[in-house]
């Protein structure tokens, strides 16, 4: 997977009929200026673009999200909170997966070599070309299961790891080799 810039996303999309619009370049900055382990649902976009003064709709966002990760240029991903996230699909090493607390959506991210390749093997074997490969394990933090998760645990709860920034890797080779 390359990295794209406007001017290759713009090769692509006229190459498949389309143009490459001044919403759809904005909202590739936007991803690509992103910090690492930071994912946008399509209303955060659309509030972080109305924040900088930008005037592009929901639904136009939207579009543009299904579009992109469609082409393989984002990752949609299915995360704790019930709607779709995004981020730039990177290449390796960049490539990560997610443990995702389903009671406080805390997000973290692994690597893991041997997923992306046995991903690319599966892939290669059927003759498919590989655009994504994700895993999300959707747990339950330390936290919630000390308080009696699922019964015990009171409706107002917030799990005190769910502001961490945590990204693994940063410290170590693999989270979950």
């Amino acid at each position: 997977m390359a990295l794209y810039t406007a001017a290759s996303l713009k090769a692509e999309l006229n190459a498949r009929g389309w143009r490459l619009t001044p919403q759809r370049e904005t909202i590739l900055h936007v991803f690509q200026n992103l910090p690492r382990g930071n994912h946008l649902s399509a209303e955060d976009l659309y509030n972080l673009l109305l924040r900088r003064g930008e005037n592009i709709s929901l639904s136009t966002i939207y579009r543009t999200l299904k579009l992109m990760a469609r082409m393989g240029l984002l990752r949609e991903l299915e995360l704790a909170e019930g709607h779709k996230h995004y981020e730039l699909n990177q290449p390796y090493p960049h490539h990560h997966h997610h443990l995702v607390c389903i009671q406080c959506n805390k997000t973290i991210e692994f690597k893991n070599d041997s997923i992306l390749k046995s991903g690319l093997k599966q892939a290669e074997k059927a003759g498919l070309q590989m655009i994504d490969c994700q895993l999300t394990i959707h747990t339950i933090c330390p936290e919630a299961l000390r308080l009696g998760w699922p019964s015990m645990l009171p409706s107002n709860w917030s799990c005190p790891r769910a502001h961490m920034d945590a990204h693994p890797w940063d410290e170590s080779e693999s989270a979950a080799e």
